[in-house]
């Protein structure tokens, strides 16, 4: 500890880490100063001892699978390779029982926790669609969370359903909805958005959505996709923004960063994003995170899924205390034909261990049960 206040009292953002280390939140203005220094190891420095302060050696990790009930989309995001638009021959929407059948088989063969339920923004998919998954699910398989829906597909079904988002959410609450995804944030500033994602809502209309989420009691991640067209000022008010609305409701669980993959995306077929923002950018993004959020936003995923289990191990001593899901039946992210998109607990596991840190599996709601074997 005193050896991490020398360096960081030496360091021309000393006062911003000393000041997060004796737990005073950075302003918008420290944020900006923290995304342009190149002491990534120092910021790592000051993230990990935020985290093990809080967190100990304990790892998170939740056993789950993705269901992607439909890749039948409308938005046309440049940054997506899964979906696809109506009537395309390999568009599809699972039935109920075909819902009912992979959340059995995951439940049988691996005894999973969560089951976390994201799509493409589909115009033919009614609000009892959604309604019927969720109650057979909960009905069903009592013990497995429903962790479901961004924000975005939220406003899909209102539209839908002619009802206003806050019935949806009300409604999807009471049919079993337990919780909610942060997908859908991107860059949470428009001239981004007009750029990456233009048909999708508006940052203001995620930021209402997932108010509207927590004035009800649905608990929600927060995520920030980065590594595209954004600029260090854009994610700068993107945390912000955030944690403006974490002040109000108190509904962020978890925050994940994650780095924009471009293959076989519009973004990379026309040249606006070549290649990936790697795996030092990873590290900085994260432990910014935790600097950010630490009082705040109790939880900072990893990011296995679009960076690899070594990266993600690494992520643990620059401010990380969840490794995330083991993301059975993940299509999104191996559409772009990134890497592996699903681990096993044991993978998990090991890989917690071996970084020297205690694995602990949890629910949708981060609660922990004993250390895993």
């Amino acid at each position: 500890m005193r050896q991490l206040i020398e360096q960081a009292h030496a360091s021309d953002i000393g006062d911003i880490l000393e000041s997060a280390i004796g737990g005073k939140r950075p302003s918008r203005e420290d944020c900006q100063r923290l995304l342009e220094s190149d002491q990534t190891y120092l910021i790592g420095l000051a993230a990990g001892h935020l985290a093990r302060k809080r967190f100990g050696r304990r790892v998170s990790y939740v056993n789950n699978i993705i269901l992607n009930y439909t890749n039948v989309c409308v938005t046309d995001c440049k940054f997506c390779a899964f979906y696809r638009p109506p009537g395309d021959d390999e568009a599809y929407t699972l039935t109920l029982d075909q819902i009912r059948a992979r959340v059995k088989t995951a439940w049988d063969s691996f005894g999973i926790r969560q089951v976390l339920i994201q799509g493409g923004h589909n115009p033919n998919l009614p609000l009892e669609y959604y309604e019927d998954a969720f109650a057979m699910i909960r009905a069903e398989f009592p013990t497995v969370g429903v962790h479901a829906l961004s924000a975005s597909e939220i406003d899909m079904i209102a539209r839908v359903s002619k009802s206003s988002t806050h019935e949806v959410l009300s409604r999807l609450k009471d049919s079993g909805m337990q919780s909610m995804p942060g997908a859908g944030a991107e860059i949470l500033v428009d001239s981004v958005r007009d750029v990456i994602s233009p048909k999708k809502i508006t940052s203001s209309e995620w930021i209402d959505i997932m108010r509207e989420a927590h004035s009800i009691g649905l608990k929600s991640s927060a995520s920030m996709m980065y590594g595209h067209v954004e600029t260090l000022g854009d994610i700068a008010e993107h945390f912000d923004r955030i944690a403006q609305l974490q002040e109000e409701t108190g509904g962020f669980m978890a925050f994940i960063p994650w780095n924009f993959e471009p293959n076989h995306t519009d973004l990379a077929k026309e040249g606006t994003v070549t290649h990936g923002a790697g795996g030092a950018r990873l590290l900085k993004m994260i432990a910014i995170s935790r600097i950010m959020f630490d009082s705040m936003i109790p939880h900072l995923q990893s990011s296995w899924l679009t960076n690899g289990v070594g990266m993600a191990q690494l992520a643990l001593a620059h401010g990380a205390d969840d490794f995330g899901g083991t993301l059975i039946g993940e299509e999104v992210v191996s559409c772009t034909g990134s890497r592996s998109t699903e681990l096993s607990t044991e993978a998990i596991s090991s890989s917690i261990r071996e970084m020297g840190y205690e694995p602990v599996e949890r629910d949708n709601f981060y609660s922990c049960a004993e250390s895993s074997p």
